[in-house]
């Protein structure tokens, strides 16, 4: 069995955004050389996440409000992460929501996604760089 692994570095200029990140999971999935296996990618911080769904801006617009509503950034004194002096607890709850990774079945070579699925990294305490895994395990 062959293993394959690679970060991603990420900043994003915004506090929140969506970025699609297939086509970069998609290029370590050539470099690995595998054919059929196990794909994981994970956010390696706890204010960020990586997920699968649509590549559609009305969806992530709609995620964007959604989170904000569940976890509103402001007054950040609500929260008693906080109290620490950072202002980001609201990060650490939409990362729980969104998840921390994903994991994807190789067949030939390819990614084995449903209609429309794609992979998403998600950023909710960004302007500063964070990492992505990607681990590939298989034949």
């Amino acid at each position: 069995m062959k293993s394959y692994r690679k970060e991603l570095l990420m900043q994003l200029p915004e506090r929140m955004g969506f970025f699609n990140i297939t086509p970069q999971v998609e290029a370590c999935l050539r470099e690995s050389g595998i054919r059929d296996g196990l794909l994981l990618c994970n956010s390696m911080h706890i204010t960020s996440s990586v997920f699968i769904n649509d590549n559609e801006r009305g969806l992530h617009h709609d995620y964007g409000q959604w989170l904000e509503r569940l976890a509103p950034h402001a007054p950040v004194h609500q929260y008693r992460h906080n109290d620490t002096g950072e202002d980001n607890a609201d990060a650490h709850m939409k990362r729980q929501i969104m998840g921390r990774e994903v994991v994807v079945a190789v067949t030939n070579g390819k990614l084995d996604f449903g209609t429309w699925e794609q992979i998403f990294y998600g950023e909710f305490d960004g302007r500063r760089q964070k990492r992505v895994l990607v681990k590939i395990i298989g034949e």
